[in-house]
Order: C-alpha cells, then sequence, then structure tokens
C-alpha cells in the first residue's frame, strides 16, 4: 500500500505563522475588550460613515443607526446646541458627538472623568471622517462636556494631537 504524502509546510512559513499568531489575538482581544459605540447619523450624512470607519480600524465595534431627527437625539443625551455636529455615539455612558479621534475615545474610556462626554463641535477639516487630499487641515479641540462644566480635553490638527 502507498502511502500519500500531506504538503509540507516549509520552516520559513511555519516560524512566520507562529510570529504572527499574537498579533492576530492581541488584535481579537482590543477588539472584545473595547466597548461597542452605537452610532445615530442623519441618512443623508456621508461623512459619518467615514468616522464610523476610523472607529472601526482603531478596534471598536460600531453598530449605526439613522433618524432624519437628530436634534431630538441630541436633545436627548444632553448635547449641548453649540457643540452640536452630524452624528451622534454612545459608549459605555459616554456621549461622542462629532468626529472625535478614537484615541481620545480610549482616554476617555480609560480615565473616566465626570462627564457626559466628548464634543468636536461643527465639521473640522482633516478631522477623522472628514479627512482632505489638498492638506488644508483645521486645528481644533475636543471639548469635555457634562455637569461639571466644558473643558478642552484634547487639541488636533487635522487627525493628529497638536
Amino acid at each position: 500500500m502507498k502511502e500519500e504524502s500531506m504538503p509540507s509546510m516549509s520552516r520559513r512559513t511555519a516560524l512566520a505563522a507562529l510570529a504572527a499568531a499574537p498579533l492576530l489575538g492581541a488584535s481579537q482581544a482590543l477588539s472584545q475588550s473595547l466597548p461597542r459605540v452605537s452610532v445615530t447619523k442623519d441618512p443623508s450624512c456621508g461623512c459619518c460613515q467615514g468616522w464610523v470607519s476610523h472607529l472601526r480600524r482603531s478596534g471598536f465595534q460600531v453598530a449605526v443607526s439613522e433618524s432624519a431627527d437628530m436634534q431630538s437625539v441630541k436633545k436627548r443625551l444632553g448635547v449641548p446646541d453649540e457643540l452640536a455636529s452630524c452624528h451622534t455615539g454612545e459608549v459605555a455612558g459616554y456621549v461622542l458627538e462629532g468626529h472625535v479621534p478614537a484615541a481620545e475615545v480610549k482616554r476617555l474610556l480609560a480615565e473616566k472623568p465626570k462627564a457626559r462626554g466628548l464634543a468636536v463641535p461643527g465639521m473640522p477639516s482633516g478631522s477623522p471622517g472628514m479627512e482632505v487630499a489638498n492638506g488644508n487641515l483645521d486645528t481644533y479641540e475636543i471639548v469635555q462636556f457634562g455637569p461639571e462644566g466644558r473643558k478642552t480635553f484634547a487639541r488636533y490638527r487635522g487627525g493628529r494631537p497638536a
């Protein structure tokens, strides 16, 4: 009886697979350890999907729903009118208003300040979901807001800390 040979794996392939295994596990652990972000957006808004993609690339799981009445969503969640933007997220009891960078969402979750949430008012050029090809980047603040008032949580120019 003739033995069938199994395809052999080269030592290099085996070593590469072993080296990649912890990275795969780390990325799965990261996305499993981050809470889900629930995003509500206007049905006609395109930049909101860009922000959702940014969050997903940063390890968040994101659920998206649409509302034609975003003003009532913001009012229900306590977003001040002057901090409003085009979409609103909720994560772990916090509100995320506008194009808040994922790094600052992670910082918010790690530091757990007494706040209602974070906001990036308006739609700053170069912020996550508002990337531009021509290089005209706005400098903007990520505002922490809540019952204890408002303060600057971070400053960014485009997608990077300023």
